[in-house]
């Protein structure tokens, strides 16, 4: 059975709060001396190996997982699922 490589990133929602990103943006300003830089948002990555039939097939696997098992937070988070590659 093919086995693909599934991504998934977890954001807060643009009107939320985002303490981490805001301190990681902060030092890199106050000590990194990168002043370009105007705004940082954290966030998670998981990259997972599904086993399935198609690409499909494992996309909904994990759609499934991440709502069944409640790894975000739909009211301050975005999760975003998409097909890296077939993996190898």
């Amino acid at each position: 059975m093919p086995q693909f490589t599934i991504e998934v990133i977890i954001e807060n929602k643009k009107m939320a709060r985002d303490p981490e990103g805001e301190t990681i943006a902060k030092e890199l300003i106050t000590r990194g001396g990168f002043s370009k830089v105007k705004s940082v948002r954290a966030g998670k990555y998981l990259r997972l190996v599904v086993e399935a039939d198609n690409e499909v097939q494992a996309q909904q696997i994990v759609t499934d997982m991440a709502n069944t098992l409640r790894i975000f937070n739909p009211v301050v988070h975005t999760c975003s699922i998409r097909i890296k590659s077939e993996a190898e």
